[in-house]
């Protein structure tokens, strides 16, 4: 099978092969820190090898624990934040049908989100929604304390409780938790949850091929199996004794470091496709919480093309220079669509004329590519032969790989998040949380 690709050729023009290959011996160093697990954050490297590890029998395990799940469920409500639930959206929204929750004949649940806001309308609203549809809920958490998802857990047991009993409610609760300790594995062990263990060496952004990403894709239908042959070959195409012209995640640490240390901060993933929206969404934390520390990191952002190239086309043609683009190309459509004539021809688009909207949506990226590399914007371009579940578990690996070489070339602890327990403490000072009286009285002081 084909592998995706990565070129940065279209970087040369702005930091020549020299500067990238300068970082060679940089970049093997980080890598070997990474695999040998001596560097900072080291008690988090579950995810490195984890597809090879993956099994035949544990994926057998998972594939029956869902079936019958699978088989009076109409909607999954996947409760989770963070990685917790970005992972399942990006696989899930990249495969499924664009109006899967529209058709009358849906041959897998359809899969819904919450615990990641604390937006009263939508919970409100999603609760009006389930009352017409058989649902089930896959909660995950290590702690099952978690303020967003925790609420939202509550309400939805209740709901789910009150509309099918306790007895078939338990029967429709699947935790992802801890293995022994924890409100949700308490809760659990008590209701007679059936639930899954987040290994405690894998963090959350870097958690999609462990139990918090397989078991809501496996209910909604998704190849689990295939999603993890495309990481396991990955996973062998990114290992240091690949060398390291033909390393992707390699290379792509070595660009993308030597990018920034040129004055480049800001990295858009760019797609044109409107089916990874999410995949961006996944990406902008796993590298965002990885690397944004110690006032250092290149700060991710994306863009859905061609849409924002009406909104933010602007600002990355004649912005400030400080941005880089890594665009995912989709090499080929699931299907087929062409351009029909019309005589009359008002909008004056006949000379696309049984183009295949592909090819149109092919050109819109290399114009616009050209046009952002005359403006001062280099390209890194990874190319996907198809989407599917094997060729999204190579890009989402990739990517976790050339994170974890990344943050050691930066000199920082990839692994760790200290920054987001700032706005906890706040909220908790806030809502008057017993244990936090002093900052609850030191914070009051301040409004």
């Amino acid at each position: 099978m084909q592998n995706i690709k990565l070129d940065i050729s279209r970087v040369y023009d702005f930091i020549g092969k020299e500067e990238i290959e300068s970082l060679r011996e940089e970049t093997t160093l980080a890598q070997n820190t990474l695999y040998q697990g001596n560097g900072d954050g080291n008690d988090f490297l579950g995810w490195l090898q984890l597809p090879s590890a993956i099994t035949d029998q544990q994926i057998s395990e998972i594939e029956d624990a869902v079936s019958g799940l699978k088989e009076k469920t109409e909607l999954l409500v996947v409760v989770g934040i963070g990685g917790s639930y970005l992972g399942a959206r990006a696989v899930n929204d990249a495969l499924a049908n664009n109006f899967a929750h529209l058709k009358k004949d849906r041959k897998a649940p359809h899969m819904l989100f919450a615990g990641h806001n604390i937006g009263e309308d939508y919970m409100y609203e999603m609760l009006e929604l389930l009352n017409d549809y058989n649902y089930s809920i896959v909660v995950i958490s290590k702690s099952g304390t978690t303020t967003e998802p925790a609420i939202a857990f509550r309400i939805l047991k209740d709901h789910l409780v009150e509309k099918v009993g306790k007895k078939e409610a338990g029967d429709r609760i699947i935790a992802v938790t801890d293995a022994g300790k924890g409100a949700l594995r308490q809760l659990a062990d008590e209701e007679g949850y059936w639930s899954f263990v987040i290994p405690d060496d894998v963090g959350g952004r870097f958690s999609v091929f462990t139990p918090v990403g397989l078991i809501p894709l496996a209910i909604c239908g998704i190849d689990i199996r295939q999603l993890v042959k495309g990481a396991r070959e990955m996973s062998q195409l990114c290992d240091p004794g690949m060398p390291f012209e033909e390393n992707p995640a390699a290379l792509y640490a070595a660009t993308r470091n030597a990018l920034y240390r040129s004055g480049k901060k800001i990295e858009i993933l760019v797609n044109y496709h409107n089916k990874l929206h999410y995949v961006s969404e996944w990406w902008k934390q796993l590298y965002g919480e990885s690397e944004g520390k110690e006032g250092k990191g290149i700060y991710p952002a994306s863009v859905d093309n061609s849409t924002d190239l009406h909104s933010m086309g602007q600002y990355i043609q004649e912005g400030e220079r400080i941005l880089f683009e890594t665009v995912l190309s989709v090499e080929q459509a699931d299907n087929q669509l062409t351009v029909p004539k019309d005589e009359a021809n008002l909008d004056q688009l006949n000379y696309l004329a049984r183009k295949n909207i592909d090819h149109v949506n092919k050109m819109a990226e290399l114009g616009t590519t050209l046009a952002h590399l005359d403006g001062g914007v280099p390209n890194i371009r990874i190319s996907i032969p198809r989407l599917d579940a094997y060729y999204l578990g190579q890009l989402l690996y990739f990517f976790e790989n050339a994170c974890g070489v990344s943050g050691y070339m930066l000199g920082i602890n990839p692994f760790n998040q200290p920054g987001v327990e700032a706005y906890k403490k706040n909220m908790f000072a806030l809502l008057e949380k017993p244990g936090f009286e002093e900052e609850t009285r030191e914070i009051k002081s301040r409004l």
